[in-house]
């Protein structure tokens, strides 16, 4: 009978429950974790010291539905099992299970939110509320639950540190790339019209220079000579942009060009600056396809454009490779042009001792490495920094994750507090911080987390040149440069057009007279940049605009005269002379080599041998060329214009010659002579002629007399 009773009071609460009128907004609907958008965007403070100090939580629910979304609680999902390792940490962000929630902990309702609207909330606790005691690094997450099912979260971390805490304090160096794709081919002419949009309002560039404007303490700036130098080139006088549609457009010289050049000199003077090698070359795949000498050249450029735009010089001993991986053969490249520290990605140097592998093949970090080691090259020890992959992303914000920024801070606080808490680490490490080296930042989120660096009680903010191998360092076997690093590198299709180019810009400098450093320099380094990697389409438009100004410039230099037209060379042996034209501003000095196509019909005295000739600024220049007639009729020629070193300026020159085997003044000897003949044959006759008629008379007279 009771059990009866029971049920029956039972059935009549359901149906008066079911009677219950409930509004539309805050309906029993079923909430999917599409419907529901949770952001944290900011855990107060960044580390907590003291057991009462407050952790505070806020954050923002969007209710990206059709439908009004009710019927919501949130609450955070804090642990008390510290996490022991790195390898902890990731597991637990991808989504791996944790023991020991604190249940029911700091929760509230929301109220009913509309369809497309958010709502804000705020969730405290203290580590005296989750029984922390110990320094380390705890799960914290943030649940949205409807009708009592989570329907989405968030997981990051909360570290504590309390006052008796002894830490090992670490160094920490950061490297941030000021590094574009270079806007010209040749000096005038740009590929695109990116620059330009890059440097104002929230471009690239605009916000890379908010953040040296900030003035960060110990941070090493990696910049590339060859943006500070088309920003230039945009800012002083007007510029052609050639896009990839076609169709030349002309551009007024841009005033703000020279005010972010303005900006950035006076935010970096007091800071520490590296150039990098002019135009950011691709440095391996120089080494792979022969073209070393760009190396040396785009590190004394550098320099050199560096000093110059920047107004103060520059240290060149340190270098970044693309993508931060390099072989033994970049290597020596680097280290010939006097680098001796190189800044690598993890990936790019063996594992050391601090390492392990398990049964399925997987390398795992047992310890954090030390930033600093040493590896062997051609010109001798290389100092090689390697940079901390984990620390590196928090830099950059994750697509697509709000409140990416917090979750990024938390991150890195947590990543450092562990690295710290390493078990039996007591000797201090190096860490290196160092972005993608074309990164988009988020200027706001960059500066934030180098404050949040420079006061945590675990780390020591130093610049990069600082960091030296020490007792924490571990030696490791090598580099390491795999096939896909290999494919990834320029191709030697691409280089190859490059290469053909270079050699031609080359002869326009080889021909000066005092050999000075060709115009072309800068827009062939331009060429070989790393950033034509993934853009090789506006890599080969930039080639062909400097092909053809190099083309140009070469045909300043020409030899005169009509080549369909016959030289006539009267007599066995004459001179025919050769003009070069100059039409350079500046003096010019080459050989002119003249050698025979029919050498059976016509020979060069000399056997051809070039013949040095110096012309002057806009101004013409003529040899004589000694030639010996061997029978009569047309010859070939080919004059051929060469660099004072022996290398072909320009395609030869052919030309006719007309051979008639007799000197014009032996041609007047002959013709007079056989006039003087046919005069006096002329003469003998007429006096033979006179001598008969005087016969014929007297013979009638002597008749007479008889």
């Amino acid at each position: 009978m009771i059990r009866k009773a029971t049920l029956l009071s039972v059935l009549i609460a359901a149906l008066l429950t079911a009677m219950v009128v409930t509004p539309a907004s805050t309906a029993a609907v079923t909430v999917t974790a599409q419907q529901v958008r949770l952001t944290i965007e900011s855990i107060t403070p960044d580390v907590p010291r003291k057991p009462t100090d407050q952790i505070k939580v806020t954050g923002k629910l969007t209710n990206a539905g059709a439908t009004p979304l009710g019927n919501v609680l949130m609450r955070l999902r804090p642990s008390r099992q510290q996490l022991t390792s790195r390898a902890a940490m990731e597991e637990y962000v991808a989504g791996g299970f944790v023991s020991d929630y604190a249940a029911n902990h700091s929760q509230r309702p929301l109220p009913p939110v509309a369809a497309g609207a958010s709502a804000t909330f705020e969730l405290t606790t203290t580590p005296m509320a989750l029984n922390l005691s110990r320094f380390g690094v705890y799960p914290l997450g943030v649940e949205v639950l409807n009708l009592g099912v989570p329907v989405a979260n968030v997981r990051t971390f909360l570290t504590y540190a309390p006052p008796d805490a002894k830490l090992t304090k670490n160094k920490i160096a950061f490297a941030l790339p000021i590094i574009d794709q270079p806007r010209r081919g040749d000096d005038g002419t740009f590929v695109d019209d990116n620059l330009r949009t890059s440097l104002l309002g929230n471009g690239r560039l605009a916000d890379l220079l908010r953040i040296a404007r900030s003035q960060p303490k110990n941070v090493t700036w990696f910049v590339d000579p060859a943006l500070l130098d088309d920003v230039r080139a945009m800012s002083r006088a007007e510029y052609w942009v050639d896009p990839k549609s076609g169709g030349k457009i002309k551009r007024p010289a841009d005033v703000s060009a020279g005010q972010w050049l303005d900006l950035l000199r006076t935010a970096l003077a007091n800071q520490q600056v590296v150039a990098t090698p002019y135009a950011d070359p691709d440095v391996t795949a120089l080494a792979h396809q022969g073209l070393d000498e760009a190396t040396a050249k785009a590190i004394s450029i550098g320099a050199a454009k560096a000093k110059e735009l920047l107004k103060r010089d520059l240290p060149i001993t340190m270098a970044w490779p693309a993508e931060g991986k390099i072989d033994d053969d970049a290597l020596d490249l680097l280290t010939v042009g006097k680098v001796t520290t190189v800044l690598l990605d993890a990936g790019s140097l063996s594992p050391g001792a601090t390492s392990t592998t398990n049964p399925a093949g997987a390398t795992f970090m047992t310890a954090t490495p030390d930033a600093a080691t040493t590896i062997d090259s051609v010109s001798g020890p290389v100092k090689a920094l390697v940079a901390e992959p984990v620390l590196s992303r928090t830099l950059e914000l994750e697509k697509g994750v709000p409140g990416s920024s917090t979750l990024q801070k938390q991150r890195f606080v947590a990543e450092t507090a562990m690295i710290a808490g390493e078990p039996g680490v007591t000797v201090p490490k190096s860490l290196v911080v160092a972005p993608a080296r074309r990164w988009n930042p988020n200027p706001t989120h960059v500066t934030n987390l180098l404050k949040t660096a420079a006061g945590l009680p675990w780390l020591t903010s130093v610049p990069l040149d600082s960091i030296k191998p020490s007792k924490a360092s571990v030696p490791h076997a090598g580099l390491v440069y795999t096939d896909d690093d290999r494919k990834a590198e320029l191709s030697k299709k691409y280089l190859g057009s490059v290469k053909r180019v270079a050699a031609k810009a080359e002869l326009t400098s080889a021909v000066t007279a005092e050999h000075l450093r060709s115009v072309f320099d800068t827009a062939v380094l331009r060429l070989t940049s790393s950033a034509w990697r993934k853009k090789t389409g506006t890599g080969a438009r930039a080639v062909k605009q400097v092909d053809a100004k190099v083309g140009e410039s070469l045909a300043d230099v020409y030899i005169t005269g009509s080549a369909s037209r016959p030289r006539p060379l009267a007599g066995e042996e004459g001179q025919i002379p050769v003009s070069v034209k100059n039409e350079r501003d500046e003096a010019v000095s080459l050989t002119v080599q003249v050698t025979s196509d029919s050498r059976d019909k016509l020979e060069i005295v000399g056997d051809g041998k070039p013949q040095r000739l110096d012309i002057g600024p806009l101004q013409s220049g003529t040899i004589p060329v000694q030639m010996r007639v061997k029978a009569s009729g047309d010859s070939l020629v080919t004059i051929q214009l060469r660099t004072l070193d022996g290398r072909k300026y320009q395609k030869p020159t052919k030309l006719t010659i007309q051979a008639t085997g007799y000197t014009g003044i032996a041609l007047v000897i002959v013709g007079a002579a056989l006039s003087v003949m046919l005069a006096a044959v002329v003469m003998r006759l007429l006096r033979r002629r006179s001598q008969r008629r005087m016969a014929k008379t007297a013979k009638p007279r002597e008749n007479e007399h008889v």
